[in-house]
C-alpha cells in the first residue's frame, strides 16, 4: 500500500490535510480528509453568561463572524422567550446579506478564481491572487470592490467590519439612520453591476471543465436548506427542508429546536471535525450537504427576480437537483444576485427606520437553539443555561461539519479520476485540493495563502521506500 498525504490545502480558512491511499498499481484505494485542529469553543464558553455568547461565538472566525453573531442572538432570543422587533429583525437580515456578498466574493474572486480563470494546471507560482490581477486586472478589481461594498454594509451598520457587537439578545443595539440607508442603496447598483459581469464571464468559461463538472464531487446526495412557507430561498430566517437526489422533498419546515430530530452527529478517527448525518437514514448512509448549491436545490426558487432567472438557467443547464460539487462556485453567484436584491427590498421597507430594534428580557426558558443559514451552509448554535442564565452545555454544528462526509467522497471521487500515482504531477494534485475549495470550508480562519502548493507530497512504497518526492520551495 502507497500512500500520498497533501499536508496543507492551501486557500481555504482554517487547516486540514488530505490523505490518498494507493494499492500496489499505483490505482487510488480510499482517501481521507484530516481536519487537524481543535477550537474547544463549545467547553470555554460554559460557565458564562448565555448574553455573552454572541460576542463570544463570533470569535470562532474572522471571515464569518456575522452569521456566528446572528445565530448565537438567535438562540438567545430563544432562551429570552421574545419576539424580536420588525425592525430589528429587518436589519439583522440586511446585515446578513452583506455577510454573504463579502464572505462570497471572497471565495469565489480569491480562493477559487486562480483555478477557474488561470486555468487548474496552470504554474502555481502564478496561480493565485496575484497572478489574477495580473492576467485579468479587471476581474480582480470588480472582486475587490464587490467584497468591499460587503464590508462596509457591515461597519455602516454595525460600526465595527469583524466581530461587531451591534447584534444583541432581543435584536440589535441601535437603530439605522436615514443616510446610512441612502448610502447603501447609492452603492447598490455598482455592486449589482460587477455581480451581473462575473456571472456573465463565469458562464463563458464553464464549458472548459467538463471533467470537472463530472468529477468533482457528483455523486447524489441528500440536500438541505432553509426555505420559507412557499419554498422560496430564506438566507436569515426560515424553516429546513430536505430535499432527496430524485428531486422529492424528504423532510419540510423543520424549525430549528426540532433539528436534532433530523440531524446527528458522528466522531471520526482521523479527523477532529464531527460528521452530521440525517438521523432516518443513519451514519454513513444519511449524507447530506449544505451551502449554496444545496440551497438551491432545496429551494423552489430564490424569491427575487434576478437571481430566478439565473437560477432557472442554471436548471436548464444542469437539471433540477445539480449534483456536482464544481457547480458551487455558479450557486455562489447566483446567491450575491439574490443578496443584492433582497438588501434593496430591505432598504425600501419604510418600517426598517423605526427606532424600536430591541426586545429585553431575561432567562425565560432554560434552552434555546438558532438556526442561520451561513454562507457555506446551515449554522446551528444549540445552548442550555441554568436559572442565572450562566451555560451549561453548548453544541454548534457548523456548515463545514455537515459537508464533511460529502466532501470525503469528492475527494475520492477526484482521487480515483485524476490522480495517477506511478507519477505525480503538480496539476491532478491541485484538483484533489480544488474540490475541497469547491465547498470553501471555513475551519476555523483564513489560512492566507497566495496559492503556491505549501506542501510536500511524497509517495511512499509499501516497504517504505521514498518512490517520489514532489514539494514547494
Amino acid at each position: 500500500m502507497k500512500r500520498i498525504t497533501i499536508d496543507h490545502v492551501t486557500r481555504i480558512e482554517g487547516h486540514a490535510k488530505i490523505t490518498i491511499h494507493l494499492d500496489d498499481a499505483g490505482h487510488v484505494a480510499n482517501t481521507q480528509f484530516h481536519v487537524t485542529q481543535v477550537r474547544g469553543f463549545e467547553k470555554l464558553t460554559e460557565g458564562r453568561p448565555y448574553y455573552e455568547m454572541p460576542g463570544i461565538t463570533a470569535r470562532i472566525c474572522g471571515i464569518c463572524p456575522v452569521s456566528h453573531l446572528l445565530a448565537s442572538s438567535k438562540a438567545c432570543d430563544a432562551i429570552m422567550a421574545i419576539r424580536v422587533p420588525p425592525a430589528g429583525q429587518m436589519l439583522r437580515d440586511l446585515l446578513h446579506c452583506a455577510q454573504i456578498v463579502q464572505s462570497h466574493a471572497l471565495s469565489f474572486f480569491y480562493l477559487s478564481a486562480p483555478d477557474l480563470l488561470l486555468g487548474m494546471d496552470s504554474n502555481p507560482e502564478k496561480r493565485n491572487v496575484l497572478g489574477l490581477i495580473e492576467k485579468h486586472p479587471e476581474l480582480a478589481r470588480d472582486g475587490i470592490e464587490l467584497r468591499k461594498f460587503g464590508q462596509q454594509v457591515i461597519e455602516s451598520l454595525a460600526k465595527e467590519r469583524i466581530h461587531p457587537s451591534w447584534v444583541v439578545p432581543g435584536g440589535v443595539n441601535a437603530p439605522m439612520a436615514r443616510e446610512v440607508r441612502d448610502q447603501i442603496l447609492a452603492t447598490l447598483p455598482q455592486a449589482n453591476a460587477i455581480a451581473g459581469r462575473t456571472m456573465d464571464l463565469f458562464k463563458s468559461k464553464i464549458e472548459g471543465f467538463p471533467e470537472e463538472i463530472a468529477y468533482f464531487g457528483s455523486a447524489p446526495t441528500m440536500y438541505a436548506g432553509m426555505v420559507d412557507a412557499e419554498g422560496n430561498l430564506r438566507l436569515y430566517d426560515g424553516k429546513l427542508r430536505f430535499r432527496g437526489a430524485d428531486g422529492t422533498i424528504v423532510q419540510d419546515q423543520i424549525a430549528a429546536e426540532q433539528y436534532a430530530d433530523f440531524i446527528a452527529e458522528a466522531a471520526q478517527r482521523d479527523s477532529y471535525l464531527k460528521a452530521p448525518y440525517y438521523v432516518p437514514e443513519g451514519f454513513p448512509r444519511g449524507v447530506y450537504r449544505v451551502g449554496p448549491l444545496a440551497r438551491l436545490n432545496a429551494a423552489d426558487r430564490c424569491g427575487t427576480p434576478r437571481a430566478d432567472r439565473e437560477l432557472e438557467e442554471f436548471r436548464q443547464r444542469f437539471g433540477r437537483v445539480a449534483h456536482s460539487s464544481f457547480l458551487y462556485h455558479y450557486a455562489r453567484l447566483i446567491e450575491i444576485i439574490h443578496a443584492l436584491e433582497r438588501m434593496e427590498m430591505l432598504l425600501h421597507e419604510p418600517k426598517i427606520l423605526e427606532s424600536h430594534v430591541r426586545a429585553k428580557a431575561g432567562v425565560n426558558a432554560l434552552e434555546g437553539v438558532g438556526m442561520i443559514e451561513a454562507p457555506r451552509g446551515t449554522l446551528i448554535h444549540h445552548y442550555k443555561v441554568n436559572d442565572e442564565g450562566a451555560i451549561v452545555w453548548a453544541n454548534l454544528i457548523v456548515a463545514t461539519g455537515h459537508n464533511v462526509l460529502a466532501m470525503n467522497k469528492s475527494i475520492q471521487q477526484v482521487s480515483q479520476h485524476f490522480v495517477n500515482g506511478n507519477k505525480l504531477e503538480e496539476g491532478m494534485l491541485n484538483r484533489v485540493s480544488a474540490v475541497v475549495r469547491a465547498y470553501d470550508p471555513c475551519l476555523s480562519c483564513s489560512t492566507h495563502a497566495l496559492g503556491q502548493i505549501a506542501m510536500r507530497i511524497q509517495l511512499v512504497g509499501p516497504e517504505g521506500e521514498l518512490l517520489d518526492d514532489l514539494r514547494s520551495e
